[in-house]
């Protein structure tokens, strides 16, 4: 999968051209922008006419699905940018198709597809996703399709939700032998005793695994992340052949993430990092709260046939013995895949992605 953004190749002349859709030019036509006589912000242009800052956003109604992209022919979508209230971080849901297929390859809460699962800001600064204040959410994943891509926001709550956004994209060039972008959303509150949380299941089809976001409400006291991680891979079954040593180890952190007379430390790096600790408040907010990101962009994990990944949940108990933990653990989950579809879990709902 070559992305256009690659150092290396950012000197190179191609022959494509580049379309950006928005509230301002829905469709990414040429010399289609700036036109817009009506629109969220024509009131305040009123002394001024079109072209004046008319059409920026869009208000998407309680149970209504906003088109956000619809792209015909080759090419490969290169940036989002979007914002919305923190109030509707965890009640959208974005999903992506590729070449006319019916079902989605990406099927995510709007905030867990940028690492902002528990509605509340914090700064990520990595090389495919940053979430800049207050709720700035940017996508560099490179997403390849071949004929067409129709890219949605459906709103599941009952609340209006204004959207800000736009879609880069370039049209042309040869993409049969890219990889097509899938993410999916996996929800586990609390875990089940005694299991790992799955983070994907039934992938069939040749491709890498390039990332994974997790949002871990702890709901135990003491340390929650003696746990690994497991990739099962082609025709792996009871053992995985790649198996971590613990997870603040698989996200790039040690000993914890305790900094010594500081604790949990949050940080952000190109392709790893644990932005996000939350901490009881003395009221309602009684549970700690992580988010943490590990992108394998330099190391991805490539597969011939099939994929299943989980990770576990352990503390400690007395006596220095695991304790299986029954947190509530959201994952996504990040591949490149031959098909445009593939296995999935259940769709999101506005209860599934309830924050309690």
């Amino acid at each position: 999968m070559t992305s256009p953004a690659a150092p290396r190749s950012i000197a190179r002349l191609r022959p494509v051209l580049t379309r950006s859709i928005s509230p301002e030019n829905f469709d990414g036509s040429p010399g289609g922008g700036a036109r817009a006589t009506e629109g969220t912000g024509a009131d305040c242009a009123r002394d001024l006419g079109p072209g004046w800052k008319v059409s920026p956003s869009v208000d998407v109604d309680g149970g209504a699905t906003l088109p956000l992209a619809q792209i015909e022919g080759p090419g490969v979508i290169t940036h989002v940018w979007i914002t919305v209230h923190p109030d509707h971080w965890r009640n959208l849901v974005l999903r992506a198709y590729w070449d006319g297929s019916d079902e989605p390859a990406v099927e995510v809460p709007y905030g867990d597809f940028f690492c902002s699962g528990w509605g509340r800001f914090a700064q990520v600064s990595s090389q495919m996703v940053a979430a800049n204040p207050h709720g700035g959410f940017n996508s560099y994943w490179p997403m390849p399709f071949r004929s067409g891509a129709r890219l949605t926001l459906e709103n599941t709550s009952d609340r209006t939700a204004r959207v800000y956004y736009q879609v880069t994209y370039e049209v042309g060039g040869e993409h049969t032998d890219d990889g097509y972008f899938h993410a999916q959303w996996h929800r586990s509150n609390p875990l089940a005793d005694r299991a790992p949380h799955a983070l994907l299941e039934g992938v069939q089809g040749a491709g890498h695994y390039v990332g994974t976001y997790l949002a871990w409400g702890v709901n135990s006291s003491g340390w929650w992340g003696e746990g690994e991680i497991k990739f099962y891979l082609d025709d792996d079954a009871e053992h995985p052949t790649i198996c971590g040593t613990g997870t603040e180890d698989y996200f790039g952190g040690a000993w914890n993430f305790d900094v010594p007379g500081t604790g949990y430390t949050p940080f952000s790096t190109p392709y790893l990092g644990l932005p996000q600790v939350i901490r009881p408040d003395g009221l309602y907010a009684s549970q700690q709260r992580f988010g943490m990101y590990r992108w394998h962009v330099p190391d991805p994990i490539h597969f011939a046939e099939r994929l299943r990944v989980d990770i576990q949940a352990l503390g400690w108990r007395d006596g220095g013995r695991y304790l299986p933990l029954r947190d509530d653990i959201a994952s996504t989950a990040f591949f490149y895949l031959d098909r445009p579809a593939t296995n999935r879990w259940p769709a999101p709902t506005f209860d599934t992605m309830e924050i309690r």
